[in-house]
């Protein structure tokens, strides 16, 4: 009986996020579109209530992704053992280059078709979405720490914890990710759909991000088969080097890749991501320290969105930008993107400073750049997640099974580990005895009157 249960759970949840990541994205629009008498089928304070919700968990999901960050992150990196470091360089160069070839391809692509498929189009049209639904009040939700310092405070905690004895800390760790475990698997996860549902539900009401779309047609459809491209090299070469079917792998990774598409954040994906990857049997130890990771520091679909957008508004412009620039606003945006929280719109927030340095856009033709960005956000955030898997794949396959507790008799000790029957083996002179400590089990034990 207590066997069959887990089973089943696991049964219900195999594609079930993906169902209703789709069912939520199809309902919001279709019910969003709709007009009925010149009125949205969804009356707006029914439409305000999804938007309230939606407002709400973004800003518990700010506050929960850098506890996300140190629960996973840490324990993973200490359990990569004395040579973390050296995966930490190898992951992030690895990033990296994926990025840099995102960005390589989609300038090849864009010098080759955008001087013949952009002729007479002008951009100076085109206006950023607004917001039709306003959440009947917000909360903010201050995080304990900001992304980027969770990330270097679970490098250097887990980087330490590796290098040091084996203790108590480390046997936290692993406790406080159990917690975040289930945070994830009973809360983020089947409220996620919910959350898409307000967004999805904001942007058919609008109406303005289609119409951004909609001028810019050609330059979408080029970006979304650079995307779909980029996707299968980055596959194709995981595949190669992990052993593994890359159709079979994207598919896998297709729940992840629609929960990003509905929440246009790396970080907000993390736990979808997370757990598909580890259905393509890649290790607890390499996800758990790939994934969120990536989440950060790999937007391979972003730099590509952003460099189609550059080019194109540049083109139709009429700016001069050389070759060089090009190749160096590439170099340069890919380590920008390191530092670009994991967020709707952080990619261009992050980017908009080296836009208008490097490229010489005026303020105008910036505001252009965020415009057309977050028109598209959502898919290039679905590029980033699911490559992260691929880099996971191709990291897990470089470590050859010598990373995580399956090589690690030391760890899986650990995971084992009684906190109970730790306590009642430990004497501290001058605090308590082993006497104490068994009267005081005694006691326990004995039924209350």
């Amino acid at each position: 009986m207590s066997n069959a249960q887990p089973v089943a759970r696991k049964r219900r949840m195999k594609g079930g996020i993906l169902l209703w990541v789709i069912v939520a994205i199809l309902l919001a629009v279709a019910l969003g579109s709709i007009r009925v008498g010149g009125h949205p089928i969804i009356p707006a304070p029914v439409g305000r209530g999804f938007a309230t919700f939606s407002a709400i968990f973004s800003q518990f999901l700010k506050f929960a992704i850098p506890l996300i960050i140190i629960g996973l992150v840490t324990p993973a990196i200490a359990d990569l053992g004395r040579g973390a470091g050296k995966w930490l360089g190898i992951t992030t160069a690895v990033a990296y280059g994926s990025t840099l070839f995102a960005g390589f391809v989609t300038y090849a692509t864009c010098a080759a078709l955008f001087p013949t498929l952009l002729s007479g189009v002008t951009l100076g049209d085109v206006s950023e979405p607004g917001s039709a639904l306003e959440s009947y009040f917000t909360l903010e939700i201050a995080p304990p720490v900001e992304v980027l310092t969770a990330l270097i405070l679970s490098f250097v905690m887990g980087i330490g914890l590796s290098l040091v004895p084996r203790g108590v800390l480390r046997k936290g760790f692993i406790e406080f990710r159990a917690i975040i475990t289930r945070l994830i698997e009973t809360i983020i996860i089947p409220l996620l759909p919910l959350h898409i549902f307000g967004i999805f539900l904001n942007f058919a009401y609008t109406g303005e991000a289609w119409a951004v779309m909609k001028t810019l047609v050609r330059v979408v459809v080029v970006v979304l088969v650079l995307e779909v491209v980029i996707l299968a090299c980055q596959y194709i070469a995981a595949g190669a080097i992990g052993r593994k079917n890359p159709l079979k792998a994207i598919l896998t990774l297709l729940p992840a890749y629609m929960t990003a598409l509905g929440t246009s954040s790396s970080a907000a994906t993390i736990p979808v991501t997370l757990r598909q990857t580890k259905k393509l049997g890649v290790s607890d130890a390499v996800a758990s320290f790939v994934i969120p990771l990536c989440a950060t520091i790999h937007l391979a679909g972003s730099t590509s969105k952003i460099f189609a957008f550059a080019f194109a508004i540049a083109f139709t412009q009429g700016l001069t930008i050389s070759a060089a620039q090009w190749i160096g606003f590439i170099f340069m945006l890919g380590v920008t993107m390191v530092a670009a929280p994991g967020v709707p719109g952080g990619a261009i927030a992050a980017a908009s400073g080296l836009i208008a340095s490097m490229l010489g856009f005026n303020d105008a033709q910036v505001g252009l750049m965020f415009a057309t960005y977050i028109a598209m956000d959502s898919f290039g955030t679905a590029t980033n997640v699911t490559g992260d898997a691929a880099i996971a794949i191709t990291i897990d396959r470089f470590a050859d099974g010598r990373l995580g507790h399956e090589g690690d008799p030391e760890n899986a000790r650990e995971l084992a580990f009684d906190g109970m029957a730790y306590l009642d083996g430990v004497s501290v002179e001058g605090v308590v005895s082993p006497e104490d400590l068994a009267a005081s089990s005694a006691a326990a034990a004995q039924p209350s009157a």
